[in-house]
C-alpha cells in the first residue's frame, strides 16, 4: 500500500506543531485521527519515525531522513496547485517582455496575434535590446536570453535551442565562389559582430581546433542587421537557425562548409524574478511561446 499525501501532511504537521494534539487542531482533525495516520505511515514504511513519550515526540534518524523527502513532496504539490489556481484566474495587466531584436522579430512577433486572442486582458509591451539588460533597471518582467546563462538570482525557464551555421546568399556565392575549406574564408567578405568577440568564433573544424576566429570585413551589433547584409549578398555570416530557418528553407541563404561545421546548439531561456502578482501573466506567456516553437528550433 502506498503512502498518501494526508499521511505525509500529518507527519510534517506534527513535527511543525510539536505535538499530535496541536497538529490535529491545525489540520481540523481529531488527535486520534492524526495518531492513526502516523501509525499507518510507519507501518507502510516499516520504520519508526517518531519516538513517543508522555512528555514529547522526537524524530528518529529514519524520521529525519524521511521528513526532508516528505517536505519536498508537499512543497511540489502545493506549487502545482498554486499554478492550477492561477490558470483558473483570468490573467490581466501589463507584461513587459525583452528580447534581442532577431528573436523578437522572428519568434515572438509571429505569435503575438494568437496570444492576444487567447489572453485579451494581458497588455503586452515588447522591447528589443541586443545587450543583456538589468530587468529591474529596464522595468522588464521577462527577458529572453540566448546562449549559456551567467550565474544569476533570476529564475530561468528553458524555451528551446537553436543551431549556428555559416550562411551566405546564392548571389554572393555565385559572384565570389563557394569556400571549400575553412582556410579559404580568408579570401571572402566575412560579416561579424562588433561585440562580444565570442560571437566571432565560428564553429568550424580545422587543423588546429573547432573554432575559427574571424576578422570581420563588416561588423554590426545586431544579428538581424547581419542577416539583412547576408541576404543582400554582402558576405558570409554565422547565424542562428531561429532567425534564418525560413531563409534556408526558401533558398535565400545557403549553408557553407557544412562538413566542417561543429554542431553548436545555443540554449534559449526566459528569465524573470518570481513575483506572485505577475505569476499568471508570465506563466501564460511562456507556456504559449514554448508550446508553439517549431520542432526545428528544439
Amino acid at each position: 500500500m502506498k503512502t498518501t499525501l494526508d499521511e505525509l501532511q500529518a507527519f510534517a504537521t506534527v513535527i511543525d506543531s510539536g505535538s499530535i494534539s496541536a497538529a490535529a487542531e491545525h489540520l481540523g482533525q481529531t488527535a486520534s485521527g492524526v495518531s492513526r495516520a502516523l501509525s499507518r505511515l510507519e507501518d507502510k514504511l516499516d520504520v519508526t519515525l517518531l519516538q513517543r513519550t508522555t512528555r514529547r515526540l522526537e524524530l528518529t534518524e529514519e524520521g529525519r531522513v524521511f521528513l526532508a523527502q516528505a517536505r519536498r513532496i508537499l512543497t511540489s504539490v502545493a506549487e502545482a496547485e498554486e499554478q492550477m489556481a492561477l490558470r483558473r484566474q483570468r490573467p490581466a495587466g501589463r507584461l513587459r517582455v525583452n528580447a534581442a531584436s532577431p528573436f523578437m522579430l522572428h519568434v515572438i512577433v509571429p505569435l503575438v496575434a494568437g496570444f492576444r486572442a487567447l489572453y485579451p486582458e494581458i497588455e503586452l509591451e515588447l522591447h528589443s535590446s541586443d545587450q543583456i539588460i538589468d530587468l529591474i533597471e529596464q522595468r522588464t518582467d521577462v527577458a529572453i536570453r540566448i546562449g549559456t546563462l551567467r550565474d544569476s538570482t533570476l529564475h530561468a525557464r528553458p524555451l528551446c535551442s537553436s543551431r549556428l551555421r555559416v550562411l551566405a546568399s546564392p548571389d554572393y556565392l555565385q559572384r565570389h565562389g563557394v569556400p571549400t575549406t575553412v582556410e579559404a574564408l580568408g579570401g571572402h567578405s566575412l560579416l561579424g559582430f562588433t561585440q562580444p568577440d565570442s560571437l566571432n568564433q565560428w564553429p568550424l573544424r580545422h587543423a588546429l581546433g573547432e573554432r575559427w576566429s574571424i576578422n570581420p570585413s563588416l561588423s554590426a551589433s545586431s544579428g538581424e542587421t547581419l542577416r539583412q547584409l547576408a541576404l543582400a549578398g554582402e558576405g558570409l555570416s554565422c547565424l542562428a537557425d531561429f532567425m534564418t530557418l525560413a531563409d534556408q528553407q526558401q533558398g535565400r541563404l545557403v549553408q557553407v562548409l557544412e562538413a566542417q561545421t561543429v554542431e553548436v546548439v545555443q540554449p534559449i531561456h526566459a528569465v524573470y524574478y518570481r513575483n506572485t502578482a505577475l505569476a499568471a501573466r508570465i506563466t501564460c506567456f511562456l507556456d504559449y511561446v514554448s508550446e508553439r516553437l517549431r520542432p526545428e528550433r528544439h
